[in-house]
């Protein structure tokens, strides 16, 4: 068997040895023998950890990301949650892009007023969440131009 020491399963994942530890606390992880105080896990621990870092990257919590995987830690990766996750980020990188794109236009608009300025209307009604709450505001800079 193929065993590989806390220390060493650090420096590999980038993981620190204390996370390490904590994932192991809460079930994520499991070390399979000790050599001496310090525990060994084996190699598949670190697709393990490399599965737990993308979840925490699409936003999944640790409780999540440890519904992903069997009793024997194996991935059990449930497609459906995956996708509706995809689409939540999806979502949120066109709410980012447009929120890149007000910044950008405020920082170089070269209107004396950015209520003046059509683009900026036609982002900051983007950046509305509803239909009503566009309506109220397109109304707002309506009678800000008076």
């Amino acid at each position: 068997m193929n065993l590989i020491d806390i220390g060493v399963l650090s420096k590999a994942s980038g993981v620190a040895t204390s996370t390490l530890r904590y994932y192991e606390e809460i079930g994520l992880i499991k070390s399979i023998a000790r050599n001496g105080l310090r525990r060994q896990y084996h190699r598949d621990t670190l697709v393990q950890l490399a599965l737990i870092s993308l979840g925490k990257s699409a936003g999944f919590s640790l409780e999540e990301i440890g519904s992903m995987f069997d009793k024997d830690r194996k991935p059990n990766l449930p497609r459906p949650t995956l996708s509706e996750r995809a689409d939540e980020l999806d979502r949120q990188a066109r709410r980012l892009k447009t929120l890149s794109n007000m910044l950008r236009h405020v920082a170089e608009c070269p209107a004396p007023s950015h209520l003046e300025c059509f683009k900026f209307q036609k982002l900051l009604r983007a950046a509305c969440p509803t239909e009503a709450a566009r309506d109220v505001l397109r109304h707002a800079v309506k009678g800000s131009d008076a």
